[in-house]
């Protein structure tokens, strides 16, 4: 069984940043496989939501790695996945 996905606005936002950002620093066809990375990993989020590390800060939230520039943070909810955002591996730390 797989949860249907929904993005925050956040998610939204950052997504969008982190393609200009490579569309400008590598061109649109790493951009692409950039978003077709992206795809693959909200699918297996979809389907197998307990698959990536939950944070050690809050158990609830979990991050993917979508590739070694980018991850994503969700949190599995009862009837769904709330994607939160998506970061930059190379920005500073969170925490």
């Amino acid at each position: 069984m797989s949860l249907p996905i929904d993005l925050s606005e956040r998610a939204v936002e950052s997504f969008d940043a982190i393609c200009a950002q490579i569309n400008e620093r590598f061109g649109e066809k790493y951009e692409r496989r950039f978003e077709k990375n992206t795809i693959k990993t909200l699918e297996l989020i979809s389907q197998n939501p307990y698959l990536y590390q939950a944070s050690k800060f809050d158990p609830t939230i979990r991050r993917a790695l979508i590739d070694k520039i980018s991850s994503v943070f969700y949190e599995v909810r009862q009837d769904r996945i709330k994607v939160l955002f998506f970061w930059d591996n190379r920005q500073e730390p969170m925490f």
